[in-house]
């Protein structure tokens, strides 16, 4: 098993080619060097200088590299203050004045713990005032493992935690130990393969969910092409959220955040 110390010098070494900013893997950097111990025993290698001189000699392996450094944590209602408010007075307002279609992105799924929250929150939170509106919710992630799990739609109790009870019992009625959502909630979710350093979908979306990937582990510069991205792809009046520690560039478009101290952001008028 690579120490700690080891991943960290890999990392950094690695990070300029895979456009990463390594400091953001300072506390999950544990769960990639259990990747990084996998990979050293299926190739037959020593250690992670082995390894790094595999990557010299073998170009093909930095896309195994850049699979193992994705990050996979996550679990519904994450940062519920974060949807309390989505719920309660911003998507209210936007459906109130823009009736029909609301249309979100969620960027960096993972498992679909995110964009299964969004669409538990709109059935059972903002439906049910606002009927006439139906819900589009196209979720990405480059990781096509990680999305068949996402289509799957099965969790353990544990990832369910945070989410409210009564939303909890509807989405997920049965009593296994691993309870799958309910069809209802499945619906108008469309899943995509796609690598957010490469390609995005048009747009445009009334939100943007990118949360704990590009402002966690892109490198600065590859941050601020992003955030262009993303931003242009936001309609007019749209809201982005991102992960509640982590912080936009500072040189970028113009945004406002529009809920106090939470990391929700609309494009500043002017």
């Amino acid at each position: 098993m690579p120490t700690d110390q080891d991943c960290e010098e890999l990392l950094r070494w690695a990070a300029p080619r895979l456009r990463l900013r390594p400091e953001g893997f300072r506390r999950v950097r544990g769960q990639v060097c259990k990747r990084l111990g996998r990979r050293l025993r299926a190739l037959g290698l020593a250690d992670l200088a082995a390894y790094r001189a595999r990557l010299v000699a073998d170009d093909g392996e930095w896309a195994v590299l850049d699979a193992l450094c994705r990050v996979t944590v996550s679990r519904f209602y994450r940062d519920a203050s974060v949807f309390d408010v989505l719920r309660d007075d911003l998507l209210p307002a936007l459906l109130a004045g823009r009736p029909g279609v609301l249309r979100v992105w969620s960027a960096g799924c993972a498992s679909g713990e995110e964009p299964y929250t969004v669409s538990v929150l709109f059935r059972l939170g903002l439906q049910p005032r606002f009927p006439w509106t139906r819900l589009e919710l196209l979720a990405t992630d480059a990781d096509a493992a990680l999305l068949e799990r996402a289509r799957r739609g099965c969790y353990p109790r544990g990832s369910l935690r945070e989410l409210p009870e009564a939303w909890s019992r509807k989405a997920f009625p049965d009593e296994a130990l691993e309870p799958c959502l309910a069809e209802p909630f499945r619906q108008g979710l469309v899943f995509r393969q796609q690598d957010l350093r490469a390609d995005m979908p048009e747009g445009p979306f009334d939100l943007v969910l990118c949360r704990n990937v590009a402002f966690t582990y892109f490198a600065p510069p590859l941050q601020h092409v992003v955030l262009g991205r993303l931003v242009r792809r936001l309609a007019p009046g749209g809201f982005l959220v991102i992960g509640a520690e982590e912080s936009l560039p500072v040189e970028g478009p113009a945004l406002e955040r529009v809920a106090g101290a939470l990391p929700i952001f609309r494009v500043a008028p002017g």
